[in-house]
C-alpha cells in the first residue's frame, strides 16, 4: 500500500459474494469503483431516482469519511448522477452503504447487478470547534463582504 493509504474494512453482506470489492481502476484513481447489488434490474425513468444497493458494510477509522460520487462515464453517456453527490459514509456508520442514483438524462436506464454505479473517495475529516459570536465584528472583515453568488462576474 503506498505511505498516504488508510484500511477500510469492507463487509460483503450474504448474497454479495459474486461481486468484487470496492477497488481502484488505475493506479492514479481517486475513487474506488462500487458495484450495484440489486437482485433484480432497477429501471430509472428520466427524473427518476432510487436507492441502490452495494452489499457492503465498511468500518472506517475515526476522522475519515467516504464521499460518494458518481462515475464520469455514467453521467457523459447516459446522465446518470448521484442525488446527493457527494453523499457521504461517516465513520460510525455501519449500515448497509446504499447509492442514490438519479437519471438526468432522456432516456430510461437499466442497473443490472455488478454493473459500476459509483465511486467512493476516502477523505479526512476534520471537525469545528463551534464558537458564538455576538456582533458581526468579531467575524473580521474581508475585501469580499458579503458578496456572493456570482458577485465576481461570469468570467
Amino acid at each position: 500500500m503506498p505511505d498516504n493509504s488508510v484500511s477500510i474494512r469492507f463487509l460483503r453482506l450474504p448474497g454479495t459474494e459474486d461481486l468484487p470489492l470496492p477497488c481502484y481502476q488505475t493506479e492514479g484513481s481517486s475513487g474506488l469503483d462500487v458495484c450495484a447489488a440489486n437482485r433484480e434490474d432497477i429501471v430509472l425513468e428520466p427524473g427518476g431516482f432510487s436507492m441502490i444497493p452495494t452489499g457492503l458494510k465498511a468500518a472506517l477509522p475515526q476522522g475519515f469519511e467516504i464521499q460518494v460520487r458518481p462515475r464520469s462515464g455514467l453521467a457523459a453517456k447516459h446522465g446518470i448522477g448521484v442525488v446527493n453527490g457527494p453523499g457521504t459514509v461517516d465513520s460510525d456508520y455501519r449500515g448497509e452503504i446504499r447509492v442514490i442514483l438519479i437519471n438526468f438524462g432522456k432516456e430510461s436506464f437499466t442497473v443490472t447487478r455488478g454493473m459500476r454505479i459509483a465511486q467512493f473517495v476516502v477523505q479526512r475529516v476534520e471537525r469545528a470547534a463551534v464558537v458564538s459570536c455576538s456582533d458581526e465584528a468579531e467575524l473580521g472583515e474581508t475585501v469580499r463582504g458579503e458578496g456572493g453568488f456570482g458577485h465576481t462576474g461570469i468570467l
